[in-house]
């Protein structure tokens, strides 16, 4: 059962089943001899089908905005499929026996499966029928079986953690995930329970005493995220089999409160976001796990809206976060436009939006003690040329700032990747490596 689960849904046999089965669905839906049904009620089906994607597509994308960028043409393709067989479906029905009825069942929820699969190829957001189950990984454990306290081996002046660090006899090969509840103590920010990853060299007698990363994800979204999409947990573990076990304890909070929510990463009329990310979450950290207390060892990354907010912890809360990833994220916080952002986060007051804007900050104050890694995909039309205007405003505040430029568009293709790039530059800035 465990092989099943884990079995991969981007590649392979499921993916290529998916894909043979939704086309033989939409085969069978599609059969008939009658001349009318080709020459009326098939593309009578396949233009209400267009009209209603079309109608979906303006409805999404101009008028509720859940997300800044707009729905991929090959999501509404797949959308448009799933509609075309409900269509087929339903006035095929009648001329239909009861076997041929129940067959024209199956065959909608095969074309649903195999649009829901393409989808899934899309976003990259499912790597396994256990992530797309919401089932807990393997490497799960409770936070409670933990050990809150060990002797801790830190850093000495002015040499990196793995100078001094040996693996200890007994620390486990790969680290594991688990979830907990950071408390709104300041904020009142209603957030979802946040995932940990905690290293080898954390899990160890004695113990580490490690970077922190703070990582956010993309909205619509979850802390699981960057598990299940990212594969967080296994680059990790790559990167620990590399160095000594070493690696960042990676803190995943949630800075949305649901899925569908976006309150830019700001403290205003959409909750306060900031100060939950900047305020309660560091101090849950220092409270309650054994890491690197200096800011100098602390770092905040995220991809879409969560890179957009990375960029605006370490302009905002430079004190908090002087290090910062920012992958595939906007130039400014944004609910489609920037009017509808203003009005929305701020009553229209153009003077505290911009008193937290990243890139208006930027142009008033210098930062030279702040450094950032960007990663943006060669393919993403709409994202893409944000980051070199966030590259270009970055520099001229006088930050260490690079940019990888990766193959693909606005999904886990990039988002993935550009992590695992950024990840020896980061341990190197916060004094894990030389």
């Amino acid at each position: 059962m465990s092989g099943l689960l884990d079995a991969p849904l981007l590649s392979g046999p499921i993916q290529v089943a998916a894909g043979v089965a939704g086309v033989a669905g939409g085969l069978f839906l599609l059969a008939r001899r009658s001349r009318r049904w080709w020459t009326r009620t098939v593309p009578a089906v396949l233009l209400g089908a267009a009209g209603l994607t079309a109608l979906l597509a303006v409805l999404v994308n101009q008028v509720w905005q859940p997300f800044p960028d707009p729905l991929p043409l090959s999501g509404l393709l797949l959308v448009g499929a799933v509609l075309a067989a409900i269509g087929l479906a339903a006035l095929g029905m009648r001329p239909r026996r009861w076997p041929g009825r129940a067959g024209a069942v199956v065959a909608v929820v095969l074309v649903v499966l195999g649009s829901a699969q393409g989808m899934n190829v899309v976003y990259r957001e499912f790597p396994t029928l256990r992530t797309a189950l919401g089932l807990p990984a393997v490497d799960e454990i409770p936070f409670t079986q933990v050990p809150l306290r060990e002797q801790v081996i830190g850093t000495r002046s002015g040499l990196p953690l793995s100078a001094i660090w040996r693996p200890p006899a007994g620390m486990p090969a790969k680290g594991i995930v688990t979830e907990v509840t950071i408390p709104a103590t300041v904020s009142g920010f209603a957030a979802r329970p946040a995932r940990l990853y905690l290293p080898p060299a954390y899990l160890s007698r004695p113990r580490a005493q490690l970077p922190v990363l703070v990582l956010l994800s993309g909205q619509p979204g979850s802390p699981d995220d960057w598990l299940d999409g990212g594969g967080l947990a296994d680059r990790m573990d790559a990167f620990a089999a590399a160095h000594d076990g070493l690696a960042p304890v990676v803190v995943m909070p949630d800075h949305l409160g649901t899925p569908l929510d976006n309150p830019l990463c700001m403290d205003s009329r959409l909750g306060n976001a900031a100060t939950y990310v900047s305020v309660d979450v560091p101090a849950w950290i220092r409270e309650t796990l054994q890491v690197d207390p200096d800011p100098s060892g602390w770092a905040i990354g995220g991809f879409s809206n969560g890179g957009t907010c990375s960029l605006q912890m370490a302009v905002n809360e430079p004190q908090v976060y002087p290090t910062f990833v920012d992958i595939s994220g906007e130039a400014e916080p944004s609910l489609g436009d920037h009017a509808t952002t203003v009005q929305a986060a701020f009553g229209g007051d153009e003077a505290a939006f911009a008193a937290v804007n990243p890139l208006d900050v930027m142009a008033r104050k210098q930062f030279p003690d702040t450094a950032g890694f960007l990663v943006a995909g060669q393919q993403d039309s709409i994202y893409g040329p944000q980051a070199q205007r966030v590259l270009a405003a970055c520099k001229a505040a006088g930050m260490d700032v690079q940019l990888d430029v990766k193959p693909g568009g606005h999904t886990w293709e990039v988002w993935g990747p550009g992590l695992e790039d950024a990840l020896p530059w980061l341990a190197t800035r916060l004094g894990m490596t030389p």
